[in-house]
């Protein structure tokens, strides 16, 4: 039995009855990681004893019958922008090396308190800005499928965990599309929440109005599991509303006969790569099969979404990165005064692409220009947004590509920043409307990369998107 192959819901079954020691899942993954972590570059650091202490507390309770949630015993990587307590977290940035923080990020510290293990802390794109994982401030994420491709970002080295086999799960972020975009480049599910479904206390913020925590892993079922756990108010952050969390693993089994599904004419345009649309016409006549009803629908103001996502974006990560100062915490520079200081830490701690939306947001925000960028680009996103709730009026969810392409070679885009920009343009209007996004795996390209459809569902309708998501998984893949 190959136990780094199965699935999170699998792995919790094995080992909720027995036949598996949480010990024996965890070092089964530290073989793999041991044995692949080099050529892939997913992790940037890994902690192998403390998970082997958390197996064994954990298989002590599964013998005394006190298991604290269908995920104990199970672990995960977790993205490196979530702070967790007694483990360095440095958001793949220099200017953060050797910051370790006295407290868990909430999102972590459910999982946790579920029972679930910590193996490492997942590569990204440096504070999150980049869709390649190209811009870690350490080493550049390959993908598993093929080692010259990305991985996608941010959350690229969440995704190359769990597509490597180095955990059946991961945590990741996503603010344009950073956990749909590397799942889907991977081969994964990755379920992008609603603006405030899941707590964002504890990770390193880069646009306060767009990021949200979320689940990466195998299969929708899993990710249901995850969000369970996630999911719910926090009075440490004031974006999460006091809504009820739903029984997500119990509305996988729901019907979906009764429910319409629109394809929206924006998103099937020139330039999306002929296997991907044949992979969305083939997820269309799956969904079809299963008894949904596909209508085509407008959202006519999709094209505006990446420069308006790219005003919103830099000017909300200007202010969120003005505390990286290297006094209170980090990797501090030297000067003769306070403002050489900050200038000399600055320049040797952040990488290219953060600097580049640092200056981007600073200068849109400055006198004379709010409004005629960040003012107008938030007039903008509203449009966007009521694009999807007159959507939503006459569909029950959307289907549309995740990104243009399959996963792109390393480097192809590192000259043209504008190139990789385009790449979010599936996936950005959802965080402008602030609503859920889930990526599923339904083909291959020719050459064997991964292609995923996009279903996006109303704000704090994660449940449904995850049941179609299920069904449609269930209906391609079993």
């Amino acid at each position: 039995m190959n136990l780094s192959e199965k699935s999170l819901a699998e792995l919790s079954h094995l080992f909720q009855d027995g036949t598996v020691s949480s010990r024996e899942i965890v070092e089964a993954f530290i073989t793999n990681i041991e044995s692949c972590e080099d050529e892939i570059d997913a992790l940037l650091l890994t902690t192998f004893d403390q998970a082997r202490e958390m197996a064994n507390a954990a298989d002590s309770r599964q013998k005394s019958g006190k298991l604290l949630s269908p995920l104990d015993g199970m672990p995960i990587i977790v993205k490196d922008n979530y702070c967790t307590q007694g483990v360095e977290t440095t958001a793949a940035s220099k200017i953060l090396k050797g910051f370790v923080p006295p407290y868990d990020a909430t999102a972590w510290k459910k999982l946790k308190d579920s029972g679930m293990i910590l193996l490492g802390k997942a590569n990204c794109d440096e504070f999150a800005m980049g869709g390649s994982n190209e811009h870690s401030g350490y080493k550049v994420c390959k993908n598993p499928h093929d080692l010259t491709r990305v991985a996608g970002g941010s959350s690229g080295g969440s995704a190359a965990s769990i597509a490597a086999n180095f955990a059946p799960a991961a945590l990741g972020s996503d603010t344009g599309g950073s956990i749909r975009q590397p799942a889907s480049y991977c081969g994964l599910t990755g379920l992008k929440v609603s603006y405030g479904r899941v707590s964002r206390y504890g990770v390193t913020a880069m646009a306060s109005s767009l990021d949200s925590m979320g689940p990466m892993a195998k299969t929708p079922e899993d990710c249901a599991m995850l969000l369970q756990a996630m999911a719910g108010a926090d009075h440490k952050d004031s974006t999460t509303p006091d809504k009820e969390v739903p029984d997500y693993l119990a509305h996988l089994g729901h019907k979906i006969s009764d429910l319409t599904i629109g394809l929206p004419k924006e998103y099937f345009i020139e330039g999306l790569d002929e296997e991907v649309a044949e992979a969305l016409r083939a997820t269309k006549k799956v969904l079809e099969d299963l008894g949904c009803t596909l209508v085509d629908i407008s959202l006519p103001h999709t094209a505006y979404a990446v420069p308006a996502y790219y005003v919103i974006m830099p000017c909300e990560a200007s202010a969120n990165l003005s505390r990286y100062d290297g006094i209170r915490y980090g990797a501090g520079q030297k000067g003769e005064n306070l403002e050489e200081i900050y200038v000399n830490t600055r320049t040797a701690g952040f990488g290219d692409e953060v600097k580049r939306r640092i200056m981007l947001g600073t200068y849109a925000l400055s006198a004379g220009y709010y409004d005629a960028y960040y003012k107008k680009a938030q007039k903008v996103r509203t449009l966007i947004k009521q694009d999807f709730d007159q959507a939503f009026e006459k569909v029950d969810l959307i289907l549309t590509p995740v990104a243009p392409t399959p996963a792109f070679e390393i480097g192809r885009n590192l000259e043209d920043p504008l190139q990789e920009y385009l790449e979010d343009i599936f996936t950005v209007p959802a965080s402008l409307a602030g609503i859920c996004g889930l990526s599923v795996p339904v083909a291959k390209s020719s050459s064997g990369l991964p292609i995923g459809a996009q279903l996006l569902g109303p704000a704090f309708k994660e449940q449904r998107i995850l049941r179609v998501g299920h069904h449609l998984y269930k209906a391609i893949h079993e």
